[in-house]
C-alpha cells in the first residue's frame, strides 16, 4: 500500500536526501521510482500525481539489490526477499529503524507512535495459529447430537 507524505515536492525530497548521504538511484518497477538506501536499508518512493513523495515498498533490509520485507513468526524476526528468507539480527533491525526514522524526517512523511518504538513487521505468521484461517464448522445446539467421534 502506498502512503503519501506531507511534502510536496518530490525533487526537493530527492535532493535533500542526496545532501544527507542518502543513495538515491532509479529503480526499474514501476517506472519513475527511485531506490533511496543508507545503512544497509532501503525504500522505494516515486513521485504521485500531485508531485509528492509516495511510498512505493517500505523501508526494510536492502537484500541483493531488492528490499526485504520484514516477516514476524512469533518466536524470531525474518528477512523475505523474493528469492530467500534469513533470520534478521539485531544490527539490521536497529539499521532499518535508524534508515525509517531519518527518511521520515527528510520527507514529511508521517510518525506514529508504535513505530517509533522499535521495528514494525510487514507480515506476521506465529506457528500456532497455522490453519485457523479455515472457518469454524457451524456449531451445533448443546442438546443436538454432533455425531460419531465427538
Amino acid at each position: 500500500m502506498s502512503r503519501k507524505n506531507r511534502n510536496a515536492n518530490f525533487e526537493t525530497v530527492l535532493d535533500a536526501l542526496r545532501a544527507r548521504s542518502f543513495d538515491v538511484a532509479p529503480f526499474a518497477t514501476p517506472a519513475g521510482s527511485v531506490l533511496v538506501a543508507k545503512h544497509g536499508a532501503a525504500a522505494i518512493l516515486m513521485a504521485g500525481e500531485d508531485g509528492s513523495v509516495v511510498f512505493v515498498e517500505r523501508p526494510g533490509a536492502l537484500v541483493g539489490g531488492e528490499v526485504a520485507r520484514l516477516l514476524d513468526r512469533g518466536y524470531q524476526k525474518f528477512l523475505k526477499t523474493s528469492r530467500f528468507e534469513i533470520p534478521a539480527t539485531a544490527d539490521l533491525l536497529h539499521a532499518i529503524h535508524l534508515y525509517s526514522e531519518e527518511l521520515s524526517q527528510v520527507t514529511g512523511a508521517i510518525d506514529l507512535y508504535n513505530e517509533s518504538l522499535g521495528s514494525t513487521s510487514d507480515v506476521y505468521q506465529y506457528d500456532r495459529l497455522k490453519g485457523r484461517e479455515v472457518a469454524d464448522p457451524v456449531s451445533t445446539s448443546p442438546w443436538e447430537n454432533p455425531g460419531p467421534g465427538h
